[in-house]
């Protein structure tokens, strides 16, 4: 009995000491590699602030704004502004002959500090940033318009706002660029090209 047990016993080590080798072995053969470039990369495109859309100026924009359409664009405007000379404040002030004047002009309006604090006049491009984001232009200021985001009406309406009363002089256009010229002057010369030997003279 004692030698049937040992011979077992025997079996089992053995199968265990044989499972234990080939283990090994197998994987000394198949063993994993890390791949050279692990899944797929994911690349984001940058992309800028606006999107990838060129800001044209608003000088530009002006040469050929439209007065009637900015007049129509100014119907978002009248449940809280006037704009004929003489007329009452609303809930902002009344806006004739506002362009060229201080922030904060109207006599007896009573304007945000954050309004007031800024500096300068309404000139071109501060009311057309104004126009765009009232709260990026002066943060902390009551207007609770949100703004114009199409360009062309902001350039409509700003050319309408300076035809009641102010008739300032529309700015200029600014120059075309002048990079490509100078890149152009900079670049190296071209090389000659080599000259042609002269023909023999016939004989």
């Amino acid at each position: 009995m004692d030698d049937r047990s040992n011979t077992i016993a025997g079996w089992v080590l053995a199968g265990g000491i044989v499972a234990l080798g080939l283990s090994i072995v197998t994987g000394m053969y198949f063993h994993p590699e890390a791949p050279e470039k692990e899944g797929f990369a994911v690349v984001a495109e940058a992309s800028g602030d606006a999107g990838g859309v060129a800001v044209v100026p608003i000088a530009t924009l002006l040469a050929t704004a439209d007065v009637a359409k900015g007049e129509a664009v100014f119907k978002k405007c009248v449940a809280c502004h006037t704009i004929a000379q003489g007329d009452a404040n609303g809930i902002g002030p009344n806006l004739w002959a506002a362009m060229g004047k201080p922030h904060g002009h109207v006599a007896g309006f009573s304007y945000s500090d954050a309004l007031k604090s800024v500096p300068g006049n309404w000139d071109w491009e501060g009311m057309d940033k104004w126009l765009a984001n009232p709260k990026k232009y002066a943060p902390g200021t009551k207007m609770t318009f949100a703004g114009l985001g199409n360009p062309e009406e902001r350039a409509n309406l700003i050319l309408y706002l300076n035809a009641q009363g102010s008739n300032l002089p529309l700015p200029p256009p600014p120059a075309a660029d002048a990079a490509a010229p100078a890149d152009a002057a900079g670049a190296p010369p071209a090389a000659a090209p080599a000259p042609v030997a002269a023909a023999a003279p016939a004989k």
